[in-house]
């Protein structure tokens, strides 16, 4: 869903109401910490995936976290201070 669009995150129901999760992204996020996923999707593929996969994971955190509804890409200077990916 869009930032703009998100309830906030007592009142979303689904992963599908978080910002920037479409229904692919929905069925692998539960309860799941934003760094591991990545690596591990890496490793399931045997590849580097896009970073950008990362800052949408992060940006997931970080609203159910603090009810903020960020675009992902606001947090690709953050990851790439942390892991330069």
């Amino acid at each position: 869903m869009h930032p703009s669009r998100c309830p906030p995150p007592a009142a979303a129901q689904e992963l599908l109401q978080l910002p920037n999760v479409g229904a692919r992204t929905a069925a692998d996020l539960l309860g799941r910490d934003p760094y591991q996923m990545y690596l591990q999707l890496c490793d399931a593929t045997g590849q580097r995936q896009d970073p950008c996969v990362l800052d949408v994971l992060i940006s997931l955190s970080h609203y159910m976290a603090t009810g903020e509804a960020r675009s992902w890409w606001s947090f690709t200077a953050e990851r790439k201070q942390k892991w330069r990916l």
